[in-house]
């Protein structure tokens, strides 16, 4: 018979498991999926294979970041609402604190060597949101419609600058696909033991709601750095669908359009996110570390990481208990085809402005970005991989 561990061993059980993985998932949530699946499915037996299989597709219906989405709850359904934070914070927090390290160091770099990596990470950029936007479209896009939903999201996000077109996008994405997308197809259904209840989903969804509707009036009728940017990440963070390439183009709305930070700060942060393992979100624990309205402080970056995390963890809670009923609905996958394929758009347009404008200077530029992508998409080599053969690149073509 095998041992259980009482609730607090449970929660120290989960710590240390999703620390682990925190300081080894390189390779974005693809690759989290199956470090999870063989953690916790095959070797750990914490569930069934198509109890996981269940969970990978309600996460990845949602908004927000899937790959964490999953494993908070694992916690949860391991040790509860303590296993969920513990879950969440061991897997967030070893790429959460290099980035902030790298934030507060980036500014003291000086030098060729030092510009020429901070440039071949600009480089990277490129390529890792072009095989982003390659993949997705595939995956996304592989019909007329879709694809036309693209399209529309690009023009609507050129038209329509700034976060407002990011949202109208998604709006309008998801509104089309109800009307061009419904294909019906039973679904088999397994039930997933979730310790939620509907009096707490319904909590979940409210507090939602009120956060995405009051934090935008509170930084409107008393102004502050504070909210503002609790207000600009939160937004963010809710309306990531489709993976986490897509809060490429949300953040940039929120913080280089409105001055908080420089493109290149951005688009060299983005580039180092992609060389440490665990969540892509953590990237806004740098923004934070770097960004004005705050003045660049530990303050800034834990409240950018906590406020872009939320969002995806109260939706989540508050569609669990009615997961089961609600997947059947033909509307919702409709609606969610319509809005993946808009996110396609906006991370398209997103992949010539800011990334492709800041960072492709001349055919150096170029040849390095094309080198990267054909890495990742031919060679199938990691993207932390490919961050060093390009930062390298970019000490070269610097010198």
């Amino acid at each position: 018979m095998s041992h259980t561990p009482r609730p607090a061993g449970r929660i120290r059980e989960v710590f240390r498991a999703f620390l682990l993985l925190g300081l080894t998932s390189f390779g974005g949530p693809i690759a989290h999926l199956g470090y999870f699946r063989t953690e916790f499915v095959e070797r750990r037996r914490w569930l069934t294979e198509q109890a996981y299989a269940d969970l990978v597709a309600l996460c990845q219906f949602l908004p927000g970041p899937a790959s964490s989405q999953v494993g908070f709850t694992l916690g949860l359904m391991r040790a509860g609402p303590w296993g969920a934070a513990a879950a969440w914070l061991a897997f967030t927090l070893p790429s959460a604190i290099v980035l902030v390290l790298f934030a507060f160091g980036a500014a003291s770099l000086d030098g060729p060597i030092s510009q020429g990596i901070i440039h071949g990470l600009k480089v990277t950029a490129v390529a890792i949101v072009a095989h982003a936007v390659w993949g997705m479209a595939r995956s996304l896009c592989p019909d007329q419609q879709r694809a036309g939903i693209a399209l529309a999201a690009v023009f609507t996000v050129v038209l329509v600058s700034g976060p407002l077109g990011q949202v109208a996008a998604i709006v309008i994405g998801a509104l089309a696909g109800m009307a061009l997308c419904r294909v019906h197809t039973e679904t088999d259904v397994h039930d997933l033991p979730l310790p939620v209840s509907a009096r707490a989903g319904h909590l979940a969804s409210l507090v939602f709601v009120s956060l995405l509707v009051g934090l935008p009036f509170l930084a409107w009728v008393s102004p502050s750095a504070t909210l503002a940017v609790m207000d600009s990440f939160y937004r963010a963070g809710a309306l990531v669908f489709g993976g986490g390439h897509v809060v490429l183009p949300l953040l940039e709305a929120e913080v280089v359009q409105s001055g908080w930070v420089a493109a290149d700060e951005f688009l060299t942060g983005y580039g180092a996110a992609q060389a440490v393992p665990g969540p892509l979100f953590t990237f806004a624990s740098y923004l934070g570390a770097v960004m004005g309205p705050l003045g660049g402080s530990l303050f800034g970056a834990a409240l950018a990481l906590v406020m872009i995390f939320i969002p995806g963890m109260l939706i989540l809670v508050a569609v669990l208990p009615h997961w089961n009923r609600f997947r059947r609905w033909d509307s919702a996958q409709a609606l969610m085809r319509g809005a993946n394929a808009a996110v396609v758009g906006i991370l398209g347009a997103a992949l010539y402005k800011p990334v492709w404008t800041s960072a492709i200077l001349g055919p150096h530029e170029f040849a390095l970005a094309l080198t990267g992508f054909l890495l990742l998409s031919v060679w199938k080599l990691p993207a932390w991989a490919v961050v060093l053969i390009l930062a390298s690149g970019g000490i070269l073509i610097t010198m």
